[in-house]
């Protein structure tokens, strides 16, 4: 249909919510000998869940990508192909932007280097 918005079908889900729930019981009730270990997990669940969606999205897509077989950029077209190969229910707009925010995560991990 002409004039219509295609929205992306990719969702990135979590479950941090119920999981920091679980930590904050076990913290209340937890002795001395747990508590350093159950902070340092309710510490890393945070930061886990500080995490973009486009992050989340970037990461399964380099995977599927790299899955796949391609070891070149991953905004090229060739991966875009080979991500819709491995997810065919994928959209061409959704392959491109999911191999964007791949490449956006390939160029962070360079410039470490």
């Amino acid at each position: 249909m002409f004039g219509t918005k295609r929205e992306l079908m990719v969702i990135a889900l979590r479950d941090t919510d119920a999981v920091a729930e679980e930590l904050r019981e076990a913290l209340a009730t937890a002795d001395e000998k747990d508590r350093p270990g159950l902070e340092r997990a309710a510490a890393l669940l945070a930061r886990a869940a500080a995490v973009p969606d486009s992050e989340i999205r970037g990461r399964w897509a380099l995977r599927r990508i790299t899955a796949a077989g391609h070891t070149g950029p991953a905004d090229s077209v060739h991966a875009v192909k080979a991500l819709r190969q491995a997810e065919p229910g994928l959209s061409l707009a959704s392959a491109v932007l999911l191999s964007k925010e791949a490449a956006a995560l390939q160029a962070v991990d360079a410039s470490r280097t």
